[in-house]
C-alpha cells in the first residue's frame, strides 16, 4: 500500500510539475511581450541597436518570472486536482484509507520547489539584474556621443529639437554646432556657435558652446531676439528621458542590507527605514506565497469532493480566496512601510492561507461534517 501511494505521489509531483513549466512560460511570455513593446518603443526608437534591446529584455526577465510563479503554481495546483478527481484517480486513493492531509504531500513538495525558486529569484537574480539595468540605463543617459555627434547630420534628440555640427575636431570639439529648440511652439529658440563641446553632468551632459548667438523669436509680438555670447551652457537632461540615477533602488540591494537598513543605507537610497524593511520582508512574504497558492488550491478543491458535474464551483472559489489571500498580503506590505516595527504583518496574508488550508483539510477529511452543515443550510 505505502508503495502504491508513493508512486502516485511521484506521479502526482510530475503531473505539478509539468503543467507548472507550461503555465508559467505562457504567463512569462505574455508579461515579457507586454515589457519588450515598452522597451522597444524607448530603446529603438532612440537609435540605440538590437543588442541593447535584447540585453534589456532579458535584465528585465527574472522580475517577470518571480511575479508569475505563485500564480502558475495555484494554476498547475488547479488543474492536477481536478483532473485527478475527475477521472477518479483521487477517489480511488482516498477510498484505500488515506486522508486529504496525507494526500497533500506531493502539493507540499511542489509548493516548496516553487519556494525555493521564487526566494532565488527575489533574494539573489532580481536584486543583481535591477541593478545591472540601472547601471545600463545610466551608460545610456550620459553616452550622448553615439546619439549627437554625427558629423553633417540633421538629429533629432527629442521631440521638437534638431541638432546639428558640421565637424568633429580630433580632440572632440564641435564646429560650426545649430541647435533648434521648438518645444515651445509660442517663443522657439535657435542656438549656433562656431564650437562646442559636451560636458559630464551630475545628472546629464551639458553642451557648452564658444562664441555664437541665441535667436528667440516671439510667435505673438512677431519679434525676434539676438543676444551673441562668447560661451554659453545648454542643459541637455530634457533631452535624455532616461537621467541617470544618482540613488540606487531598493530593489537593487541585498536582503540582508535591507533588513539592516542602518543609517548609510538609508543615506544612499534616500528612503525612510521603513521602506527598506518593508522591501526585505516583501520578498519572504511573496515566496511564501509561492508555497501558499498550491496548498490552498488543492484544499478548496478537496472540499468539493467527486462530482459528475466537475468542481468548477470550488475552483473558483479557489480564486477568490486566493485574490482575498493576495490582497491581505498586500495591506500587511504596506503596514510595514508606514512603521517598520510592524513587520509581522508582512506574512499576513501566507499565514491565513495556511489557516485556511489546514481548516479546509480538516473539513475535507470529515465529509459527515460537511454533509451537516448542508442540511442545516437547508
Amino acid at each position: 500500500m505505502d508503495l502504491m501511494l508513493r508512486r502516485f505521489d511521484r506521479y502526482m509531483l510530475a503531473q505539478l510539475l509539468m503543467l507548472f513549466g507550461f503555465f508559467a512560460l505562457v504567463l512569462v511570455l505574455i508579461y515579457w511581450i507586454n515589457r519588450a513593446v515598452v522597451l522597444f518603443d524607448q530603446l529603438i526608437a532612440n537609435g540605440e541597436s538590437a543588442a541593447v534591446f535584447l540585453e534589456f529584455t532579458a535584465l528585465s526577465l527574472p522580475n517577470v518570472v518571480r511575479l508569475v510563479l505563485p500564480v502558475a503554481a495555484f494554476a498547475a495546483s488547479l488543474y492536477v486536482t481536478n483532473r485527478l478527481m475527475s477521472e477518479s484517480e483521487l477517489v480511488v486513493v482516498q477510498a484505500t484509507g488515506h486522508s486529504p492531509a496525507r494526500l497533500i504531500r506531493p502539493v507540499l513538495i511542489f509548493g516548496c520547489i516553487v519556494f525555493v525558486m521564487s526566494s532565488v529569484l527575489a533574494h539573489v537574480l532580481v536584486p543583481a539584474s535591477q541593478a545591472r539595468l540601472s547601471e545600463r540605463s545610466a551608460e545610456i543617459s550620459e553616452n550622448m556621443t553615439t546619439r549627437l555627434l554625427r558629423e553633417g547630420q540633421f538629429l533629432h534628440p527629442a521631440a521638437g529639437v534638431t541638432f546639428y555640427i558640421r565637424e568633429v575636431s580630433r580632440i572632440g570639439a564641435l564646429q560650426d554646432v545649430f541647435l533648434f529648440d521648438a518645444r515651445n511652439p509660442d517663443r522657439p529658440v535657435a542656438y549656433s556657435a562656431k564650437e562646442a563641446l559636451l560636458i559630464r553632468g551630475e545628472r546629464a551632459p551639458s553642451l557648452v558652446m564658444i562664441d555664437g548667438m541665441v535667436q528667440s523669436y516671439g510667435v505673438g509680438s512677431k519679434r525676434l531676439s539676438v543676444t551673441r555670447f562668447d560661451d554659453f551652457a545648454f542643459d541637455l537632461s530634457d533631452l535624455v528621458e532616461n537621467s541617470v540615477l544618482t540613488q540606487p533602488s531598493p530593489r537593487e540591494l541585498p536582503t540582508s542590507a535591507l533588513i539592516e537598513a542602518g543609517e548609510e543605507i538609508q543615506a544612499i537610497t534616500g528612503e525612510a527605514r521603513s521602506t527598506l524593511v518593508a522591501e526585505a520582508h516583501d520578498r519572504f512574504s511573496d515566496a511564501l506565497n509561492g508555497l501558499v497558492a498550491p496548498l490552498f488550491g488543492f484544499a478548496v478543491l478537496m472540499v468539493g469532493g467527486f462530482s459528475r458535474f466537475g468542481v468548477w464551483r470550488q475552483s473558483f472559489s479557489a480564486v477568490i480566496g486566493l485574490i482575498l489571500i493576495q490582497m491581505i498580503t498586500q495591506v500587511g506590505q504596506g503596514t510595514v512601510r508606514t512603521d517598520a516595527d510592524n513587520w509581522p504583518l508582512a506574512y499576513s496574508g501566507p499565514l491565513v492561507g495556511l489557516i485556511a488550508t489546514f481548516g479546509l483539510l480538516f473539513i475535507a477529511a470529515r465529509p459527515r461534517l460537511l454533509a451537516r452543515s448542508r442540511q442545516s443550510a437547508q
